[in-house]
C-alpha cells in the first residue's frame, strides 16, 4: 500500500498545534512591499486585529495559552506559582515559560492579487504601530475598503541583529481596495477564520510538553533543583509546585526597606499587579 505522503504531513501540523486549513499566511521576505489589511469577519470588542498568546519552549512549536480562552493552564499557574514564591531563581524560570503575542490581519498583497486573502503575522512594536494609524487624524479607518490606506512594509536586516527590521507606514492618500466592486466583494467574503489555524492542546497535552522542556534543562543553573538532573516523572509539576513555597515574613523589622524585592522602589500591590508587571517586562 503506498503511503499517502500529504496526509502524514496534515497529521504532523495537527499534532504540533497547527490546524489543517486553507489559510494562506504571508511571510514578507527583505525588501518594499504594499499590501490593504481587511477587517476580520468578527473581530473581537470591535478590534482592528486579533491578538493571540503563545508559549514558545525549546524547539516546540508555539502552543495557545489555554487560559486567553478562559481555559485550565498549567503553564500558567506553574508562572503565577513561581512568581509568587519570592525566590530570584523561581522568577527567570517564569520568565522563560511567559506568553508571547503575536497579531494578524487578513491582507492582500500588491502584485499578488492572484493569491486572494492572505494572513499577516507580527508582532507587538508593528502592532503598536498599526493601531496609532486610526489615531492619526490623517489616516484614520486603514480598513475601509473604499476609503482606506495601503500600507508600505519595509523588511531590512542589519548586521549583527537575529531578526528582521520591520517598519510600517501608511500611503499618502486613501485608495480602494479595488477599482472592480464585485472583487472587493468576492475577497471580503474570502477572509478566513483564524480559529482554523490553530488547534487548542488539552490539558494533558501541554503538561506533557511542558515536563519534557523541564527535563531538557538539565544544564540551566537558573532552573529550580527539582528541574536540574535526574530523570523527571510524570509528577514533576506537581513536584515543582510543592517545592515552591512564599518566603516567610521577617520579624522584629525595625526600618522599613526603601525597595522592594525587585530593588526598583516600587511596591507590589498584589500577585496579580506583580503578575501583570512580570508580564509586561
Amino acid at each position: 500500500m503506498a503511503l499517502d505522503l500529504e496526509a502524514i504531513r496534515r497529521r504532523v501540523a495537527e499534532l504540533s498545534g497547527l490546524k489543517t486549513s486553507s489559510i494562506q499566511m504571508w511571510k514578507p521576505q527583505l525588501g518594499e512591499h504594499k499590501i490593504r489589511c481587511l477587517q476580520w469577519k468578527e473581530s473581537p470588542d470591535g478590534q482592528p486585529f486579533i491578538e493571540r498568546w503563545f508559549y514558545y519552549l525549546g524547539e516546540n512549536a508555539g502552543i495557545l495559552t489555554p487560559h486567553q480562552f478562559g481555559k485550565p493552564d498549567p503553564i500558567n499557574d506553574l508562572i503565577r506559582k513561581l512568581y509568587s514564591s519570592g525566590k530570584q531563581e523561581d522568577r527567570g524560570l517564569a520568565k522563560k515559560l511567559q506568553p508571547k503575542m503575536r497579531c494578524y490581519t487578513p491582507v492582500i498583497v500588491r502584485g499578488e492579487e492572484d493569491k486572494g486573502v492572505q494572513v499577516w503575522a507580527f508582532g507587538k512594536l508593528v502592532y503598536q504601530r498599526m493601531l496609532g494609524f486610526f489615531l492619526d487624524e490623517d489616516v484614520g479607518d486603514i480598513l475601509s475598503p473604499l476609503e482606506g490606506f495601503d500600507l508600505k512594509v519595509s523588511i531590512t536586516k542589519q548586521p549583527g541583529k537575529q531578526f528582521n527590521d520591520t517598519v510600517v507606514d501608511p500611503a499618502r492618500r486613501p485608495t480602494k481596495l479595488h477599482e472592480n466592486s464585485k472583487q472587493i466583494e468576492t475577497w471580503l467574503n474570502a477572509i478566513p477564520n483564524l480559529d482554523d489555524m490553530y488547534r487548542l492542546k488539552t490539558t494533558q497535552e501541554i503538561e506533557t510538553v511542558l515536563n519534557n522542556w523541564l527535563s531538557g534543562g538539565t544544564e540551566d543553573t537558573t532552573l529550580p533543583a527539582t528541574t536540574r538532573g535526574g530523570t523527571m516523572t510524570t509528577d514533576v509539576l506537581d513536584d515543582l509546585v510543592a517545592e515552591i513555597k512564599p518566603p516567610v515574613a521577617e520579624k522584629h523589622v525595625t526600618k522599613k526597606s526603601k525597595k522592594d524585592d525587585d530593588g526598583d522602589g516600587t511596591k507590589k500591590q498584589s500577585l496579580d499587579d506583580a503578575f501583570a508587571d512580570l508580564m509586561n517586562e
